[in-house]
């Protein structure tokens, strides 16, 4: 296989991983804010009592998790039974397209009508069941498409030479798709645009790319053309053998390690953009610019740059040599975002040197992990994969954060005078913690070597 990767190459990855990231993006950031602010926004204090928003929220996303790390096995390991990426990639994103511009519909109002329910308790109880039903059959059409399919195609075409630069594409994409998603969003609720009109826009735009990627995807050449003889179901408890872990224990150790940082990831990020609009943003209608919030956060830029710079650079001559500095920044950044209060500037002073110390850890360790990967499996292994960046992240994190909230029982009250509790900067503390357990994986796994042999 050649180190250099087409510009066709490049450009399949950079549009469908964008377009993946889009509506992926819509679904972690949009589905939790709409839960909260829209299907709870007019519900009497009975209802909303009957089941609190975060609650809903954490069962969303943690039904979510089970679906997509189910989903990726079962779909997985076809496409490596199969060996067409290609179709799964293309076929599974005309479908999330489909499924996302549904989620559109989804009103109590419309609710109601098809149910004929008028009990204002079941009626919430109801409706929040569809969220997590539709948002569940959204994950597994995601998870199908991307998660598997797509994935698997990026490690079959990559090298250990190109594998870090096309992380860091990766990692960069979800950025661009957040700022996209955060402007549509924020018209969104605004009321600019209709909530329907942003999801069937971005449907259509999901199943736009799924059609060209039936003409313009290239198939890659199996490396183990053995595995298509194995029986399906003896591929599914493959990876579970104790032989299997044994003998790919750095890729499990590699594995473990990202799991620790998802999971303080997702103890906070399900609550990220509702911990905003309610405890940060009405901050600022009596905040009093001084010099010294707006230092710490021209501060907070010039480390974020610093950092990116020296780690990156780091890690070009010695990969191990960022990672425990990673996770001592990630650490520093998450408990400073805790002690900033209700102050916007100083949480972004140092909210953002964590964010970028994270996603540079997550490149680094994302490229070894596909350098870990048996040859002929990665379809395979990304349900290993899912596991531990989606479900144990997605159930244990969010319910971190919940009781954290919990336990600081900080509440407001909306529009209808009913009571609602918000998320709590305690939050961060539990995920800074779940975030230095990562420590101990990366040190054996240091200890082991990181070190791959090129293919030629």
């Amino acid at each position: 296989m050649e180190k250099k990767l087409t510009k066709k190459t490049w450009f399949n990855i950079i549009l469908f991983s964008l377009t993946g990231q889009l509506a992926w993006n819509v679904e972690n950031m949009c589905f939790n804010v709409f839960m909260y602010n829209s299907i709870y926004a007019d519900a009497t204090q009975e209802a909303a009592s009957s089941f609190e928003a975060m609650s809903a929220v954490n069962v969303m996303v943690a039904c979510s998790a089970v679906v997509a790390v189910l989903t990726t096995f079962i779909m997985g390991n076809l496409s490596d039974k199969f060996r067409n990426r290609r179709l799964f990639i293309s076929v599974g994103y005309i479908a999330w397209g489909f499924v996302t511009g549904l989620f559109g519909f989804i009103t109590k109002d419309n609710i109601s009508s098809l149910t004929g329910i008028t009990d204002e308790v079941k009626l919430l109880l109801a409706s929040v069941w569809a969220v997590i039903i539709m948002d569940c059959i959204m994950t597994a059409m995601g998870s199908t498409s991307n998660d598997s399919a797509f994935n698997a195609w990026v490690t079959d075409i990559t090298t250990p030479a190109v594998r870090p630069t096309v992380e860091t594409v990766l990692a960069v994409l979800p950025l661009v798709a957040t700022v996209v998603v955060l402007g549509f969003n924020t018209l969104a609720q605004s009321g600019t645009i209709s909530y329907t009109t942003f999801f069937i826009g971005l449907g259509i735009f999901v199943i736009l790319c799924g059609v060209l990627g039936l003409f313009i995807l290239e198939e890659p050449k199996s490396k183990s053309p053995e595995n298509e003889k194995i029986p399906y179901f003896k591929n599914l408890v493959y990876t579970f053998r104790p032989s299997v872990i044994k003998e790919n224990s750095r890729l499990y150790l590699a594995l473990t390690a990202l799991c620790c940082l998802s999971v303080a990831f997702q103890t906070f990020f399900p609550y990220f953009f509702i911990y905003i609009q309610h405890a940060l943003l009405p901050g600022l209608e009596n905040f009093k610019i001084t010099a010294l919030p707006i230092i710490a956060v021209v501060i907070g830029l010039a480390v974020s740059v610093a950092v990116a710079v020296v780690f990156m650079k780091m890690a070009a001559k010695d990969k191990k040599s960022i990672f425990i500095p990673s996770i001592v920044l990630v650490f520093a950044g998450l408990m400073g975002a805790m002690f900033a209060g209700n102050n916007i500037f100083y949480f972004i002073a140092f909210a953002l040197p964590a964010v970028v110390a994270y996603f540079i850890f997550s490149i680094q360790l994302g490229a070894l992990v596909r350098d870990f990967t048996p040859e002929g499996k990665a379809g395979l292994f990304q349900g290993v994969r899912m596991i531990f960046v989606v479900l144990i992240p997605m159930v244990i994190g969010p319910k971190l954060g919940e009781i954290a909230s919990m336990g600081s029982q900080i509440y407001y009250e909306n529009e209808v005078h009913v009571q609602k509790l918000l998320p709590s900067a305690s939050m961060f503390a539990y995920a800074a913690v779940a975030a230095a357990v990562a420590l101990i994986p990366l040190i054996i796994l240091m200890k082991k070597g990181i070190e791959v042999k090129e293919e030629k």
